[in-house]
């Protein structure tokens, strides 16, 4: 194991750059100033967490506009509970990608997402 900023193994300083999502990412890449392993986490936790919450955000207000216009409009209901169950799906796909990345950080794995792991690593 290499060393760390904060003095702790860096399979786990990796695997906490996901706990709280972009949240302790930020933190993370902050604290640490020298290994490349828990910068790469930090910032991959940043990028994909902070980009799948705001398109979360984006789909489930789309969503609520929709439910509001249902009295109005016989079609917006059938799109709204689409809306909503696309919603449901990318929170569950964050679920998914969370204990994957937090279990491949924790196993001293600098895995990388397609395309989005490539650019983090290019930006470190």
């Amino acid at each position: 194991m290499a060393e760390t900023s904060l003095g702790l193994d860096e399979n786990i300083e990796g695997a906490l750059c996901y706990l709280f999502g972009w949240l302790t990412g930020i933190i993370f890449f902050v604290l640490e100033k020298d290994n490349r392993f828990v910068k790469f986490h930090a910032m991959q936790s940043i990028v994909v967490f902070l980009a799948l919450m705001i398109l979360g955000w984006i789909i489930g207000a789309i969503a609520t506009a929709m439910f509001f216009a249902a009295p109005y409009n016989a079609g917006a209901f059938g799109i709204a509970t689409l809306i909503s169950l696309i919603s449901t799906l990318l929170w569950l796909v964050m679920f998914v990608l969370w204990l994957l990345l937090m279990y491949k950080a924790y196993s001293g794995e600098m895995y990388k997402l397609p395309k989005i792991g490539d650019w983090v690593e290019s930006k470190i």
